[in-house]
């Protein structure tokens, strides 16, 4: 009997118009803030850029409510969560949910993002006509159980847009509007194309270092604007490793964080495979043999 939770194909029809509007106003803005271009307005959008898309997406969202791939003390955990919502993609259920089933269904027609849907579906057009089911809790229940045991991912989730709209109105007052176009606007779209061409670009360009069931890439442009999260094939083949980076030519920032972290004391229990072990585990198997 197929499970009712299930989410089905057809309903991906269905036009999703508030996220259009939505996306669509922002890059308006976007755009209006390459007119209005000063260093602070650039350094106000490098740094929230930084808090959201690496201590936010790749660290938060990603390594850790995702993958498991560290543990923190709650608070921290939630600190990193707050970080996640200021990049507005989601609150941490949804985005979860999504990236989980991205990884049960990778390339088929149950991947939300689905890279054999096309180039324009994969980057963006799954958020323009993705399913409403996604950000169901029966759904979040049958994926992402862990998170909502909690009930501060559930609040976040829910109110994740608030957090933008705070700390906006703390840049507004700081450095005007311009400062909102810079720090908000512009590093807000910026953060979801570079986020987007992870679930794009890495499942057509770039080198495959393991012969993993997918399409996924190594693309060191994209790991570039993406704090390390571009090295997507090492990332499939070892989907709960903290390290994407196995060599020191795959510079990996959300990595070295996560060391930095640990060294403070912030961050235990690391998952992370090495590329030398790895060699290290072959030699051993092919010995054995």
């Amino acid at each position: 009997m197929q499970n009712v939770i299930e989410l089905k194909t057809a309903s991906r029809d269905k036009i999703q118009w508030q996220t259009i509007i939505f996306v669509t106003i922002f890059h308006v803005f976007a755009v209006m803030a390459l007119f209005t271009f000063s260093w602070a307005n650039l350094a106000a959008a490098v740094i929230l850029w930084w808090v959201a898309g690496s201590w936010g997406i790749g660290l938060g969202y990603h390594r850790l409510l995702t993958h498991k791939g560290f543990k923190t003390p709650l608070w921290f955990e939630h600190f990193l969560t707050v970080c996640g919502t200021l990049a507005v993609q989601s609150g941490p259920l949804s985005w979860v949910t999504t990236h989980r089933m991205h990884h049960a269904y990778t390339d088929t027609d149950k991947d939300p993002h689905s890279p054999k849907n096309g180039v324009i579906w994969s980057h963006i057009g799954w958020i323009f006509k993705g399913d409403a089911q996604m950000h169901k809790m029966e759904v979040h229940e049958r994926y992402s159980p862990d998170l909502v045991k909690d009930k501060f991912n559930v609040i976040a989730d829910k109110y994740y847009w608030v957090t933008p709209i705070v700390v906006g109105a703390v840049v507004f007052a700081i450095g005007g509007w311009s400062m909102v176009l810079w720090a908000i606007f512009f590093r807000t779209v910026f953060g979801w194309h570079a986020t987007w061409l992870v679930n794009s670009a890495t499942h057509i360009w770039g080198s495959r270092r393991f012969e993993t069931r997918d399409t996924s890439t190594n693309n060191a442009l994209v790991a570039a604007v993406t704090f390390g999260e571009g090295w997507h094939n090492n990332h499939h083949a070892y989907p709960r490793s903290a390290k994407h980076g196995l060599t020191p030519y795959e510079f990996d920032v959300n990595w070295v964080q996560i060391k930095a972290l640990e060294k403070m004391g912030l961050v235990t229990d690391v998952y992370a495979t090495d590329l030398k072990d790895l060699k290290n585990e072959a030699v051993q198997m092919k010995k054995a043999a």
